[in-house]
């Protein structure tokens, strides 16, 4: 079986020739951030109130943004769930360097996360559930 070596894997590494993919065969992949961040009891509310703005500005400033969700734990008083879809990695990344994002690190000041779990996922395919 004829091999080749993938450009972006060290050069002794290949794979079989059959499992290269072409670069203009390459489409940006879906991103998901899930996960939780804990906050000091009493300040679950009010970082909320900054994120439901935040996500407000998210969803209308930036269109790689599919969706932002980040709702109270029922069975937590001090965890908010994370849930954001964006369209690729790029716009993740580009999402960081917003001014709304500054201003929501301004307003959160003083308030204190105590915990977090936060994993990026690549959406490799996506189907409807029913």
């Amino acid at each position: 079986m004829e091999r080749t070596t993938v450009s972006n894997v060290p050069e002794e590494a290949t794979v079989p020739q059959e499992a290269t993919v072409p670069q203009e065969a390459t489409v940006p992949q879906e991103v998901i951030v899930a996960g939780w961040m804990d906050y000091e009891p009493g300040e679950r509310g009010a970082m909320l109130g900054l994120l439901v703005e935040l996500g407000r500005r998210t969803l209308e400033d930036e269109p790689g943004c599919l969706d932002y969700a980040m709702t109270a734990d029922p069975g937590d008083e001090s965890r908010i769930r994370v849930y954001e879809r964006w369209a690729s990695q790029q716009a993740l990344d580009e999402h960081f360097g917003t001014p709304h994002i500054k201003d929501f690190r301004a307003a959160a000041t003083g308030l204190t996360r105590v915990g977090v779990s936060l994993q990026a996922h690549t959406v490799a395919a996506s189907r409807p559930m029913r």
